[in-house]
């Protein structure tokens, strides 16, 4: 039984996953592993076709498949369905605009022995002024942020439903929060391991308010997106448009007052976050994976 499979999501980004893919044959490991790669993009297949290049002479197993179906979430179903056939102890997840520093994979490895933790979390750094790190510290955690640096264990995937990320959330986000809401209900327990840490980049064009503001309204949209799918009827949407209520009231205020300090991007934030959540109440998708950033 292998350790680990590590599983690369990509599209249209040959270059970053060009980088990822050295990074992950600089590891210090003795784990035995496989790489997988999975490129969204079934005309192109730039990904596809350096991951080919690469195998020859790569030091793990590197293997490239397509996935047809357009969508974030589909590409993460086929790396599952495809890890899954080699029957490894964990499915090791990472993003292609991501990069792991040497000790990350027996980081995690260390992580979910000690916690027993059935799906864990890596920090991932990004030391930009526009981006925050994603950091915490290594123990158990109520609940994940995001897919982009995870640990799975396989029987967590085998005891799940199918399919295991929502293809309703394809294109606009949320496949992750759902993903750790229907793993949470059937009492998997989550960890953190900030000795699993990678490095992600904020290529120019998502170093810009209007990117950020822009993120920020579909966090929103998404978010609520899932909290509907997961909490139908009129009473969570009466509590959650009060919420959306008054942090419109309170944070159109706050932009102004905070306008000419270094504070002023949080109050935009919430607004942009708030009308994005209305947005979906009222049946709007965004769509925020339809354009591609990096290279």
């Amino acid at each position: 039984m292998r350790d680990a499979v590590i599983c690369i999501p990509t599209f249209k980004r040959p270059q970053n996953l060009k980088r990822l893919l050295a990074a992950i044959a600089a590891l210090e490991t003795r784990a035995d592993i496989t790489v997988l790669v999975a490129d969204n993009d079934a005309e192109g297949r730039a990904g596809f076709a350096l991951a080919q290049e690469m195998a020859p002479g790569f030091r793990f197993p590197l293997r490239a498949v397509i996935a047809h179906s357009r969508g974030i979430a589909q590409v993460r179903n086929t790396l599952i369905e495809e890890a899954l056939k080699q029957a490894p102890r964990f499915i090791a997840m990472i993003d292609d605009d991501e990069w792991p520093e040497a000790n990350w994979l027996d980081g995690f490895l260390r992580v979910a022995e000690a916690t027993g933790a059935g799906v864990l979390q890596g920090s991932i750094l990004f030391n930009h002024p526009a981006q925050a790190d994603i950091v915490r510290p290594s123990g158990p955690a109520a609940m994940l942020q995001g897919a982009g640096n995870l640990l799975i264990r396989r029987d967590v995937l085998e005891a799940m439903p199918q399919p295991w990320f929502d293809p309703q959330f394809a294109l606009g986000g949320g496949e992750d929060r759902d993903f750790f809401l229907r793993l949470e209900r059937i009492g998997v327990r989550f960890a953190w391991a900030d000795e699993a840490r990678c490095h992600g980049e904020v290529p120019e064009s998502r170093a810009t308010l209007s990117w950020m503001l822009a993120r920020a309204y579909s966090i929103g949209n998404s978010d609520m997106r899932v909290l509907l799918k997961h909490q139908a009827g009129l009473g969570p949407r009466l509590i959650e448009l009060g919420k959306i209520a008054a942090a419109l009231v309170l944070a159109a205020p706050a932009a102004l007052l905070l306008a000419a300090t270094p504070r002023r991007l949080k109050p935009l934030e919430t607004l942009f976050r708030a009308a994005g959540k209305l947005a979906a109440l009222c049946g709007s998708h965004h769509q925020e994976y339809a354009v591609t950033h990096g290279a």
